[in-house]
């Protein structure tokens, strides 16, 4: 059995971590670098980066945070946020990150990821995949039933703010297709809410895919960690509000997650 991952994500504007709900009402968290030691310290599998201010001005400000925290931090470090061609990953890269993060790029030129995935190997090309539930049927989409009727997997871009009308799932299974090593699968109707992750997109999606899965999207309590790991078949767990504002230590999820059976790097 693969050791699954706990990954701490960093959602930077301006140089700094902040952290919303839904997307939305964003709230200061702290430093990233700083952030990144003190989560490395505590055993974290990798740290994720996502600049949410990738404008030209944001971009500078990434690489420089990119490159103090490949000077501190010695796990796994994937970026993402801004970037639209092949030059974009190779900065990012040699500022010091070990992966680089696509998502609305990659929808309108699906090429980079296979471009990518050649130039640089699969294992730096994460896809991300921002989901939500869409209760408008159309008979060439993949529907569940839900507590509130039945719905497809809508994907989004532009950090969850414009739809695609492109089914999540389908998506999910081209871009493995095309070369990519991972998917980063946010809910975004869970975002932010505490309320655990979305256990049957998670799953639907790992049914359909071999490549690795990171779960993104409602880590409230320690419970969910273990549920998206176990029921949702997810590969690694991605948080962010539990451990900026101290509610868990990534040592806390950790030891529960042992205790519970679960394949870990302690």
């Amino acid at each position: 059995m693969l050791t699954k991952r706990i990954i701490p994500c960093l959602d930077v504007k301006d140089g700094k971590v902040v952290k919303g709900v839904n997307f939305k009402n964003l709230k200061f968290a702290g430093n990233p670098v700083n952030l990144a030691k003190m989560y490395d310290v505590q055993g974290a599998d990798e740290i994720v980066y996502l600049d949410i201010s990738a404008s030209p001005q944001g971009r500078k400000t990434m690489i420089d945070v990119v490159k103090k925290t490949a000077e501190q931090v010695f796990i796994p470090l994937t970026v993402g946020g801004g970037i639209n061609e092949l030059r974009d990953i190779r900065k990012i890269l040699k500022a010091g990150a070990d992966k680089i993060s696509i998502n609305t790029a990659a929808v309108k030129n699906p090429n980079i990821i296979k471009e990518g995935s050649q130039k640089f190997g699969s294992q730096c090309i994460v896809t991300a995949i921002d989901v939500k539930r869409n209760y408008t049927l159309k008979k060439d989409k993949i529907c569940v039933d839900d507590s509130n009727g039945k719905c497809w997997f809508e994907a989004y871009i532009y950090g969850g703010r414009e739809s695609t009308g492109i089914d999540a799932i389908e998506w999910a299974k081209h871009v493995e297709k095309l070369g990519s090593g991972e998917i980063l699968l946010t809910s975004m109707d869970a975002d932010g809410t505490k309320k655990g992750f979305d256990l049957a997109l998670t799953e639907r999606i790992a049914n359909e895919i071999n490549i690795p899965i990171i779960a993104s999207g409602g880590a409230g309590d320690i419970k969910h960690i273990h549920e998206v790991l176990t029921k949702g078949k997810a590969d690694a767990a991605l948080a962010a509000s539990i451990f900026h504002f101290k509610k868990y230590t990534v040592g806390d999820i950790k030891e529960y997650l042992a205790k519970k059976g679960v394949t870990i790097r302690i």
